[in-house]
């Protein structure tokens, strides 16, 4: 039989358990809906989350009345909420290499007219912090948020220099290896251009996105041989091999300027 204490703990752990699954399935919301990139019905958000539906309406409700979700057109469908947008802004202005990356990613966009890009790691995924178009005429696809794979990218051969084979192993699916195009990168491959990213300080990769453009990035380190961040420049696949140079040296001056030490 138990006591009074021991039932104590008990209706503790239990509470504390409540909570964190609770927490688990905000986070579980909001993963969502920034990959979606809409506002959803609670229906199909709960689908998504694979939560019962009155679970995820309550979760809803207690957000939007925080001011962290809003309720969108009809009032049926639901995304992030201004809060959410301020919260966002303080990490800007507190980060200081987010917020001079930003500067220097659209001084550069200006400077060349081509689509600029700061690129950081989320979630072991290359993700987009901050995007300038470019003044093109046509459009070159570029989100700020946009996640995607790491082979995929120019970046993420950077993003992933210094690290161990094992480590490069665990952050990249076989899925990520499969372009949008169908064909498949060899983890072998990959792994070494990592290296040679490593060696010579930045990364060229044509045709992985599409069939239309390259990517060029440099590294942006926060201490001696880390790298942070990545700077790059998305131009059409045809740039010649001398603008391409060129573009590469502005981007590396560019980039010493926002590591840390330089």
């Amino acid at each position: 039989m138990q006591d009074g204490n021991a039932l104590a703990v008990s209706a503790d752990e239990k509470t504390t358990a409540s909570r964190e699954k609770g927490l688990n399935r905000v986070l579980e919301i909001l993963d969502f809906l920034h990959t979606t990139q809409r506002a959803i019905g609670i229906g199909d958000l709960a689908k998504g989350v694979n939560a019962p539906r009155s679970t995820t309406y309550t979760l809803v409700r207690s957000l939007v009345d925080a001011g962290l979700l809003e309720m969108a057109g009809d009032g049926n469908r639901v995304y992030f909420g201004k809060k959410l947008y301020l919260y966002g802004m303080d990490y800007v202005r507190g980060n200081d290499l987010l917020r001079r990356g930003r500067q220097e990613v659209d001084h550069l966009s200006r400077e060349t007219g081509e689509t600029s890009e700061l690129c950081m790691l989320q979630s072991g995924r290359y993700t987009i912090v901050h995007s300038s178009p470019g003044t093109r005429p046509f459009r070159i696809s570029s989100a700020t948020g946009l996640q995607i794979p790491l082979p995929w990218t120019a970046s993420g051969r950077l993003l992933l220099a210094g690290l161990e084979r094992a480590e490069v192993e665990a952050m990249v699916s076989e899925d990520d290896l499969v372009l949008p195009d169908g064909r498949k990168l060899r983890l072998d491959d990959f792994i070494a251009d990592i290296a040679e990213a490593r060696i010579t300080g930045y990364c060229v990769t044509s045709g992985l996105v599409d069939a239309y453009t390259k990517c060029l990035a440099v590294p942006v380190f926060s201490a001696p041989g880390k790298v942070e961040a990545t700077m790059c420049l998305v131009v059409p696949i045809d740039t010649s091999d001398e603008r391409t140079g060129s573009l590469i040296g502005l981007l590396r001056d560019r980039a010493t300027r926002l590591s840390i030490g330089a």
